[in-house]
């Protein structure tokens, strides 16, 4: 049997101004869905759709929590994880 992967991501919008962190099972197919606004929501509202950091597990909960410490850290603390990973934020899609 395969092991199930678990992506937290964050992604913004063309101007790097808005943050948005997200946690999934199928990165490549979530991320298509914000870039073309397949759903309702913050994605949507504020044109997020380039994506700047993801890491990845195996263990759902692990994943969960991490999506909620991601978010309830500062700006800051972010922009230095996309900057460790991404230093010229470009859209990693293309990548996946």
């Amino acid at each position: 049997m395969e092991e199930k992967i678990y992506f937290v991501y964050i992604m913004t919008n063309k101007y790097n101004r808005v943050l948005y962190t997200g946690v999934t099972g199928n990165l490549k197919r979530r991320v298509f869905t914000h870039k073309n606004k397949l759903v309702e929501g913050f994605t949507k509202k504020y044109n997020v759709d380039k994506l700047v950091y993801f890491e990845y597990g195996y263990d759902p909960i692990s994943a969960i929590n991490r999506e909620k410490q991601i978010k309830a850290g500062s700006r800051k603390k972010k922009i230095e994880l996309i900057e460790n990973m991404n230093k010229n934020w470009e859209d990693l899609y293309d990548k996946l």
